[in-house]
């Protein structure tokens, strides 16, 4: 009896040793956090967090329309998982590393418009750090800054997209007009997030032939 006893003990130990190894692995596990505000855009604010394989999720939430503003579709506060290209993912971490983890400072104070605060926290194994700024003097903190805000964009895109399937199938026509120009200039990057809407419109037969060639060009690009 006391063998037995014993030997469930160990059992019950070991087992609680792999669980504490898996939470601590969760918790050790890199991630980039990037909140941005701005109360002159729709939405005002946003989060996405990032892991370096390009796994991340998305938070938005839409604040209240200005009296007498424009009554238009808009997508809906978002709370979803999204998935990068590990390629972008791995630039992200690199920029990340090369400015010790964020622990700098990244506002330059210079008189220039506001373009709206972006924070960047890193969390993980190397450590924390945090970083708030308008504009940045550092042209890879800046230009990071812009592409976070690019990929937001997509995904902001993705989700009008189908709210405009749902709510008003003729708006996709105009919208996929800006969606294919933005992505073109670079004011939104990263199409692999919003591939799932991009498939339903490609595979729909009742959303116009432009809308469709245009979803079937975008994800033509891959992971880009």
């Amino acid at each position: 009896m006391k063998a037995a006893w014993l030997t469930l003990a160990a059992i019950a130990l070991a087992a609680h040793g792999q669980s504490a190894a898996r939470i601590e692995g969760e918790v050790q596990r890199p991630t980039i956090q990037v909140d941005f505000s701005n109360p002159g855009l729709s939405p005002p604010q946003w989060t996405l967090i990032l892991h370096p394989d390009g796994n991340g999720h998305f938070r938005s939430k839409m604040g209240k329309t200005p009296p007498g503003g424009l009554k238009q579709i808009e997508a809906p506060s978002l709370d979803q998982d999204v998935q990068l290209s590990a390629q972008f993912a791995g630039h992200v971490f690199n920029v990340a590393q090369s400015h010790h983890w964020f622990n700098e400072k990244c506002e330059s104070h210079m008189k220039v418009a506001f373009q709206g605060w972006k924070t960047f926290t890193f969390n993980g194994p190397a450590g924390t750090g945090t970083c708030t700024f308008n504009y940045s003097k550092d042209k890879e903190i800046q230009d990071l800054g812009d592409s976070m805000q690019a990929v937001a964009q997509t995904i902001l895109e993705g989700a009008r997209l189908q709210t405009l399937l749902q709510h008003d199938p003729l708006g996709l026509d105009q919208e996929m007009e800006f969606l294919t120009e933005a992505v073109g200039d670079g004011r939104a990057q990263q199409v692999c997030a919003i591939h799932d809407i991009l498939e339903r419109l490609v595979q729909d037969d009742s959303v116009l032939e432009r809308v469709r060639k245009r979803a079937r060009a975008l994800l033509a690009l891959g992971p880009t």
